[in-house]
Protein backbone atom coordinates (compact mmCIF):
# COMPACT_ATOMS: atom_id res chain seq x y z
CA UNK A 1 0.00 0.00 0.00
CA UNK A 2 1.35 3.49 -0.87
CA UNK A 3 2.10 5.73 2.27
CA UNK A 4 -0.21 8.47 0.96
CA UNK A 5 -3.13 5.84 1.38
CA UNK A 6 -2.34 4.02 4.66
CA UNK A 7 -3.56 4.82 7.82
CA UNK A 8 -3.34 4.51 11.45
CA UNK A 9 -5.77 4.47 14.47
CA UNK A 10 -4.93 7.33 16.58
CA UNK A 11 -6.13 10.53 18.62
CA UNK A 12 -7.08 13.87 16.73
CA UNK A 13 -6.77 16.45 19.22
CA UNK A 14 -9.14 19.91 19.04
CA UNK A 15 -6.84 21.76 17.04
CA UNK A 16 -6.97 18.95 14.11
CA UNK A 17 -3.21 17.29 15.02
CA UNK A 18 -2.51 13.30 15.09
CA UNK A 19 -1.38 11.92 18.54
CA UNK A 20 -0.65 8.70 19.02
CA UNK A 21 -0.55 8.42 22.59
CA UNK A 22 -3.01 9.78 25.71
CA UNK A 23 -1.02 10.87 28.10
CA UNK A 24 -2.03 13.27 30.80
CA UNK A 25 0.77 14.81 32.19
CA UNK A 26 1.78 16.73 35.72
CA UNK A 27 4.41 19.46 33.94
CA UNK A 28 6.30 20.98 37.11
CA UNK A 29 7.52 24.95 36.38
CA UNK A 30 10.90 24.68 37.67
CA UNK A 31 13.13 22.49 39.97
CA UNK A 32 11.61 23.29 42.93
CA UNK A 33 7.75 22.14 42.09
CA UNK A 34 9.81 19.00 41.02
CA UNK A 35 8.24 17.09 44.51
CA UNK A 36 5.18 18.53 44.05
CA UNK A 37 4.51 17.39 40.32
CA UNK A 38 5.59 13.84 41.48
CA UNK A 39 3.38 13.77 44.78
CA UNK A 40 0.43 13.83 42.61
CA UNK A 41 1.61 11.76 39.73
CA UNK A 42 2.19 9.32 42.31
CA UNK A 43 -1.26 9.49 43.91
CA UNK A 44 -2.78 9.35 40.40
CA UNK A 45 -2.43 6.38 38.23
CA UNK A 46 -2.16 7.01 34.64
CA UNK A 47 -0.97 10.50 35.00
CA UNK A 48 3.12 11.47 34.19
CA UNK A 49 5.15 13.68 36.13
CA UNK A 50 8.09 15.44 34.13
CA UNK A 51 10.80 16.70 36.21
CA UNK A 52 13.76 18.59 35.16
CA UNK A 53 16.34 20.89 36.56
CA UNK A 54 15.38 24.34 35.34
CA UNK A 55 12.97 26.92 35.11
CA UNK A 56 14.13 29.71 37.46
CA UNK A 57 16.23 32.82 37.24
CA UNK A 58 16.48 32.44 33.34
CA UNK A 59 16.19 35.47 31.14
CA UNK A 60 16.77 36.35 27.28
CA UNK A 61 16.62 33.55 24.17
CA UNK A 62 17.31 31.43 27.41
CA UNK A 63 13.77 31.95 28.95
CA UNK A 64 12.24 31.97 25.79
CA UNK A 65 13.84 28.65 24.78
CA UNK A 66 12.22 27.21 28.33
CA UNK A 67 8.93 28.57 27.49
CA UNK A 68 8.70 27.22 24.12
CA UNK A 69 9.60 23.68 25.61
CA UNK A 70 7.36 23.72 28.17
CA UNK A 71 4.28 25.14 26.60
CA UNK A 72 5.10 22.88 23.05
CA UNK A 73 5.68 20.00 25.71
CA UNK A 74 2.24 20.24 27.02
CA UNK A 75 0.58 21.05 23.19
CA UNK A 76 2.00 18.08 21.87
CA UNK A 77 -0.48 15.96 20.10
CA UNK A 78 0.62 12.73 22.10
CA UNK A 79 -0.67 15.16 25.65
CA UNK A 80 -4.37 14.72 25.59
CA UNK A 81 -4.35 17.16 29.20
CA UNK A 82 -1.84 19.01 31.52
CA UNK A 83 -1.81 19.94 35.06
CA UNK A 84 1.13 22.73 35.65
CA UNK A 85 2.77 23.33 38.82
CA UNK A 86 4.80 26.01 39.98
CA UNK A 87 6.46 27.90 42.58
CA UNK A 88 4.66 31.25 41.71
CA UNK A 89 1.17 31.65 39.44
CA UNK A 90 2.91 34.33 36.99
CA UNK A 91 4.97 31.90 35.00
CA UNK A 92 2.96 29.03 35.87
CA UNK A 93 -0.04 31.10 34.45
CA UNK A 94 2.25 31.75 31.10
CA UNK A 95 2.71 28.17 30.35
CA UNK A 96 -1.23 27.18 30.93
CA UNK A 97 -2.20 30.20 28.48
CA UNK A 98 0.16 28.93 26.18
CA UNK A 99 -0.88 25.72 26.29
CA UNK A 100 -4.66 26.44 26.31
CA UNK A 101 -4.63 28.14 22.85
CA UNK A 102 -4.27 23.84 21.50
CA UNK A 103 -8.08 23.72 23.04
CA UNK A 104 -6.84 20.72 25.25
CA UNK A 105 -7.71 20.81 28.86
CA UNK A 106 -5.41 22.67 31.32
CA UNK A 107 -5.15 23.61 34.72
CA UNK A 108 -2.07 25.70 36.74
CA UNK A 109 -1.45 25.34 40.28
CA UNK A 110 1.17 27.12 42.56
CA UNK A 111 2.48 26.33 45.63
CA UNK A 112 3.46 29.93 47.40
CA UNK A 113 1.35 30.13 50.01
CA UNK A 114 0.23 27.13 50.20
CA UNK A 115 2.86 24.58 49.89
CA UNK A 116 3.23 21.54 48.79
CA UNK A 117 0.88 19.27 50.78
CA UNK A 118 -2.12 21.83 49.94
CA UNK A 119 -1.06 21.93 46.12
CA UNK A 120 -0.69 18.35 45.63
CA UNK A 121 -4.23 17.45 47.13
CA UNK A 122 -6.03 20.50 44.63
CA UNK A 123 -4.00 19.34 41.86
CA UNK A 124 -4.72 15.45 42.36
CA UNK A 125 -8.65 16.49 41.88
CA UNK A 126 -8.04 17.80 38.58
CA UNK A 127 -5.65 15.24 37.39
CA UNK A 128 -7.95 12.73 38.41
CA UNK A 129 -10.66 14.29 36.57
CA UNK A 130 -8.32 14.78 33.52
CA UNK A 131 -7.59 11.14 33.64
CA UNK A 132 -11.00 9.47 33.69
CA UNK A 133 -12.03 12.13 31.07
CA UNK A 134 -8.79 11.27 29.09
CA UNK A 135 -9.50 7.23 29.26
CA UNK A 136 -12.33 7.38 27.38
CA UNK A 137 -10.99 9.42 24.50
CA UNK A 138 -11.18 6.92 21.76
CA UNK A 139 -8.80 6.24 18.56
CA UNK A 140 -9.59 7.00 15.01
CA UNK A 141 -8.94 6.23 11.68
CA UNK A 142 -6.15 9.00 10.30
CA UNK A 143 -4.05 9.36 7.89
CA UNK A 144 -0.49 7.79 8.38
CA UNK A 145 0.65 11.38 6.39
CA UNK A 146 -0.67 13.48 9.76
CA UNK A 147 1.92 12.35 11.81
CA UNK A 148 5.01 14.62 12.60
CA UNK A 149 7.97 12.08 12.37
CA UNK A 150 11.69 13.09 14.19
CA UNK A 151 15.08 11.78 13.40
CA UNK A 152 18.04 11.58 15.28
CA UNK A 153 20.78 8.46 15.41
CA UNK A 154 23.06 7.95 18.30
CA UNK A 155 26.11 5.88 19.38
CA UNK A 156 26.68 5.58 15.49
CA UNK A 157 29.25 3.36 13.80
CA UNK A 158 30.28 2.30 10.59
CA UNK A 159 26.86 0.18 10.06
CA UNK A 160 24.96 3.06 10.87
CA UNK A 161 25.75 5.35 7.56
CA UNK A 162 25.22 1.69 5.48
CA UNK A 163 22.00 0.34 6.92
CA UNK A 164 20.41 2.27 9.49
CA UNK A 165 20.45 5.54 8.06
CA UNK A 166 19.60 5.16 5.21
CA UNK A 167 16.44 3.18 5.95
CA UNK A 168 15.61 6.10 7.64
CA UNK A 169 16.52 8.00 4.71
CA UNK A 170 13.89 6.28 2.63
CA UNK A 171 11.14 6.45 4.87
CA UNK A 172 11.58 10.33 5.10
CA UNK A 173 11.35 9.99 1.00
CA UNK A 174 8.68 8.40 1.28
CA UNK A 175 7.00 9.78 4.07
CA UNK A 176 7.27 13.63 2.71
CA UNK A 177 6.15 12.58 -0.53
CA UNK A 178 3.08 11.56 1.09
CA UNK A 179 2.31 14.95 2.47
CA UNK A 180 3.81 14.40 5.81
CA UNK A 181 6.43 16.32 7.70
CA UNK A 182 9.55 15.56 9.77
CA UNK A 183 12.34 17.22 11.08
CA UNK A 184 16.67 16.15 11.43
CA UNK A 185 18.86 18.59 13.58
CA UNK A 186 21.61 17.45 15.54
CA UNK A 187 23.60 20.79 14.29
CA UNK A 188 26.99 19.53 15.82
CA UNK A 189 27.23 16.30 13.77
CA UNK A 190 26.86 17.79 10.53
CA UNK A 191 30.28 18.99 10.56
CA UNK A 192 31.89 18.35 7.49
CA UNK A 193 28.94 17.51 6.06
CA UNK A 194 27.45 20.98 5.93
CA UNK A 195 27.52 21.27 2.42
CA UNK A 196 25.26 18.62 1.60
CA UNK A 197 22.77 19.45 3.93
CA UNK A 198 22.82 22.89 2.10
CA UNK A 199 22.42 21.25 -1.22
CA UNK A 200 18.94 19.85 0.24
CA UNK A 201 17.74 23.21 0.99
CA UNK A 202 14.55 24.33 -0.79
CA UNK A 203 15.67 27.51 -1.44
CA UNK A 204 18.65 30.46 -0.75
CA UNK A 205 16.10 31.57 1.88
CA UNK A 206 16.37 28.62 3.75
CA UNK A 207 20.13 27.50 3.12
CA UNK A 208 20.94 31.24 4.36
CA UNK A 209 19.03 30.21 7.59
CA UNK A 210 20.79 26.86 8.15
CA UNK A 211 24.26 28.85 7.68
CA UNK A 212 23.61 31.05 9.97
CA UNK A 213 22.73 28.31 12.97
CA UNK A 214 25.93 26.26 11.30
CA UNK A 215 28.48 29.45 11.91
CA UNK A 216 26.85 30.30 15.21
CA UNK A 217 27.46 26.57 16.38
CA UNK A 218 30.92 26.46 14.76
CA UNK A 219 31.66 30.07 16.28
CA UNK A 220 30.84 28.61 20.28
CA UNK A 221 33.17 25.09 19.63
CA UNK A 222 36.10 27.55 18.88
CA UNK A 223 35.16 30.03 21.43
CA UNK A 224 35.16 27.38 24.04
CA UNK A 225 37.49 24.85 22.91
CA UNK A 226 40.34 23.75 25.37
CA UNK A 227 42.13 21.76 22.40
CA UNK A 228 39.55 19.71 20.22
CA UNK A 229 35.88 17.90 20.52
CA UNK A 230 37.82 14.12 20.67
CA UNK A 231 35.47 12.06 22.82
CA UNK A 232 32.90 14.34 22.44
CA UNK A 233 32.27 14.59 18.93
CA UNK A 234 33.01 11.94 17.68
CA UNK A 235 32.59 10.35 20.92
CA UNK A 236 34.71 7.38 22.71
CA UNK A 237 31.73 5.22 20.87
CA UNK A 238 32.11 6.30 17.90
CA UNK A 239 35.72 5.81 17.25
CA UNK A 240 35.41 2.57 18.94
CA UNK A 241 33.07 1.88 15.99
CA UNK A 242 35.07 3.05 13.59
CA UNK A 243 34.45 6.62 13.13
CA UNK A 244 37.78 8.59 14.02
CA UNK A 245 36.51 11.97 13.24
CA UNK A 246 33.45 14.24 13.02
CA UNK A 247 33.34 14.29 9.14
CA UNK A 248 33.38 10.45 9.05
CA UNK A 249 30.70 10.47 11.29
CA UNK A 250 28.53 13.46 9.54
CA UNK A 251 28.43 11.84 6.25
CA UNK A 252 26.79 9.01 7.92
CA UNK A 253 24.23 10.90 9.71
CA UNK A 254 23.34 13.09 6.46
CA UNK A 255 21.71 9.48 5.00
CA UNK A 256 19.01 10.15 7.39
CA UNK A 257 17.50 12.86 4.95
CA UNK A 258 16.88 10.75 1.94
CA UNK A 259 17.54 11.26 -1.17
CA UNK A 260 14.96 13.16 -2.67
CA UNK A 261 13.91 15.26 -0.57
CA UNK A 262 14.68 18.69 0.08
CA UNK A 263 14.20 20.82 3.57
CA UNK A 264 11.56 23.75 3.84
CA UNK A 265 12.73 25.75 6.36
CA UNK A 266 15.38 26.31 9.66
CA UNK A 267 13.72 25.58 12.66
CA UNK A 268 14.95 27.03 16.29
CA UNK A 269 15.43 24.27 19.44
CA UNK A 270 11.97 23.53 19.82
CA UNK A 271 10.07 25.34 17.58
CA UNK A 272 6.73 24.08 15.54
CA UNK A 273 6.95 23.73 11.99
CA UNK A 274 4.82 26.25 10.19
CA UNK A 275 5.60 25.40 6.81
CA UNK A 276 3.02 22.73 6.30
CA UNK A 277 4.18 19.34 5.17
CA UNK A 278 7.66 18.33 3.89
CA UNK A 279 11.14 18.27 6.05
CA UNK A 280 12.62 20.52 8.62
CA UNK A 281 15.82 21.57 9.84
CA UNK A 282 15.61 21.84 13.65
CA UNK A 283 18.92 23.38 15.24
CA UNK A 284 19.52 20.94 18.14
CA UNK A 285 21.83 19.54 20.86
CA UNK A 286 23.26 16.16 19.99
CA UNK A 287 23.24 14.47 22.79
CA UNK A 288 20.26 12.29 22.67
CA UNK A 289 17.86 13.10 25.37
CA UNK A 290 18.24 16.90 24.89
CA UNK A 291 17.82 16.80 21.29
CA UNK A 292 14.31 14.66 21.69
CA UNK A 293 12.77 16.41 24.13
CA UNK A 294 13.10 19.64 21.80
CA UNK A 295 11.10 17.68 19.02
CA UNK A 296 9.04 16.41 21.09
CA UNK A 297 8.16 19.82 22.33
CA UNK A 298 7.94 21.09 18.66
CA UNK A 299 5.22 18.62 18.46
CA UNK A 300 7.21 15.56 16.96
CA UNK A 301 4.90 12.27 17.76
CA UNK A 302 7.22 10.05 16.81
CA UNK A 303 11.05 9.66 16.84
CA UNK A 304 13.01 7.41 14.80
CA UNK A 305 16.52 6.31 15.93
CA UNK A 306 19.00 4.65 13.98
CA UNK A 307 22.02 3.67 16.24
CA UNK A 308 24.92 1.42 15.68
CA UNK A 309 27.02 0.54 19.11
CA UNK A 310 23.86 0.72 21.13
CA UNK A 311 21.83 3.37 22.38
CA UNK A 312 19.07 3.35 25.42
CA UNK A 313 17.12 6.53 24.75
CA UNK A 314 13.38 7.43 25.21
CA UNK A 315 11.12 9.92 26.37
CA UNK A 316 7.99 10.72 28.04
CA UNK A 317 5.56 11.77 25.42
CA UNK A 318 7.32 10.47 22.24
CA UNK A 319 7.41 6.56 21.11
CA UNK A 320 11.71 6.48 20.33
CA UNK A 321 11.74 3.31 17.50
CA UNK A 322 14.98 2.14 17.14
CA UNK A 323 17.12 0.64 14.51
CA UNK A 324 20.44 -0.78 14.28
CA UNK A 325 22.30 -2.89 11.61
CA UNK A 326 25.45 -4.01 13.39
CA UNK A 327 24.64 -7.50 13.84
CA UNK A 328 26.49 -7.44 16.94
CA UNK A 329 24.42 -4.71 18.76
CA UNK A 330 21.13 -6.52 17.74
CA UNK A 331 22.45 -9.49 19.60
CA UNK A 332 23.82 -8.00 23.08
CA UNK A 333 21.24 -5.16 23.27
CA UNK A 334 18.18 -6.92 21.74
CA UNK A 335 15.93 -5.62 24.25
CA UNK A 336 16.65 -1.85 22.83
CA UNK A 337 16.18 -2.66 19.06
CA UNK A 338 12.55 -2.16 17.40
CA UNK A 339 13.84 -3.09 14.05
CA UNK A 340 16.76 -5.05 12.85
CA UNK A 341 18.52 -4.17 9.24
CA UNK A 342 21.44 -6.01 9.74
CA UNK A 343 20.03 -8.08 6.57
CA UNK A 344 21.26 -5.05 4.06
CA UNK A 345 25.09 -5.17 5.32
CA UNK A 346 24.66 -9.21 4.16
CA UNK A 347 23.04 -8.06 1.18
CA UNK A 348 19.66 -10.09 2.09
CA UNK A 349 17.47 -6.98 1.97
CA UNK A 350 17.62 -3.76 -0.06
CA UNK A 351 17.01 -0.17 1.67
CA UNK A 352 13.70 0.07 0.31
CA UNK A 353 12.64 -3.23 2.04
CA UNK A 354 14.12 -2.11 5.17
CA UNK A 355 12.31 1.25 4.47
CA UNK A 356 9.11 -0.45 4.51
CA UNK A 357 9.20 -2.23 7.14
CA UNK A 358 10.48 0.53 9.44
CA UNK A 359 6.58 2.39 8.20
CA UNK A 360 5.03 -1.05 9.10
CA UNK A 361 6.77 -0.34 12.54
CA UNK A 362 5.67 2.90 12.80
CA UNK A 363 2.08 2.36 11.79
CA UNK A 364 1.95 -0.68 14.54
CA UNK A 365 3.58 2.05 16.98
CA UNK A 366 0.88 4.50 16.10
CA UNK A 367 -1.77 2.19 16.78
CA UNK A 368 -0.52 1.41 20.36
CA UNK A 369 2.62 -0.87 20.00
CA UNK A 370 5.03 -0.23 23.00
CA UNK A 371 8.76 0.51 21.63
CA UNK A 372 11.41 -1.36 23.28
CA UNK A 373 12.28 2.36 25.05
CA UNK A 374 8.61 2.60 26.75
CA UNK A 375 8.56 -1.02 27.64
CA UNK A 376 11.61 -0.62 29.46
CA UNK A 377 10.76 2.01 31.28
CA UNK A 378 12.64 4.91 29.37
CA UNK A 379 11.36 8.72 30.38
CA UNK A 380 14.81 10.83 30.04
CA UNK A 381 13.33 14.45 29.90
CA UNK A 382 16.06 17.51 29.68
CA UNK A 383 16.11 20.50 28.72
CA UNK A 384 17.97 22.31 26.46
CA UNK A 385 20.43 25.52 28.56
CA UNK A 386 22.23 28.22 26.36
CA UNK A 387 23.91 29.70 29.02
CA UNK A 388 23.84 30.16 33.05
CA UNK A 389 21.02 31.72 35.27
CA UNK A 390 20.67 35.23 36.60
Amino acid sequence: MASKDRTVLAYRRENGRVGVRNHVIILPVDDISNNCAEMVAGSIKGTLALPHAYGRLQFGEDLELFFRTMIGTGSNPNVAAVVVIGIEPGWTQRIVEGIAKTGKPVAGFSIEGKGDIRTASEASYKAKEFVQWASELPRTECKLSELYISVKCGESDTTTGLSSCPTVGNVIDKHCAAGGMASFGETSELTGAEHIVKSKAADKEVEAKFTAMFDDYTKLVFDQKTSDLSESQPTKGNIAGGLTTIEEKALGNVEKLGKKTKFIDALKPAEAPARGPGLYFMDTSSAAAEAVTLWAASGAVIHLFPTGQGNVIGNPIEPVIKLSGNPKTCATMAEHIDLDVSAILRGEQTLDQAGDALLDLIVRTANGRLTAAEALGHREFVMTKLYRSA
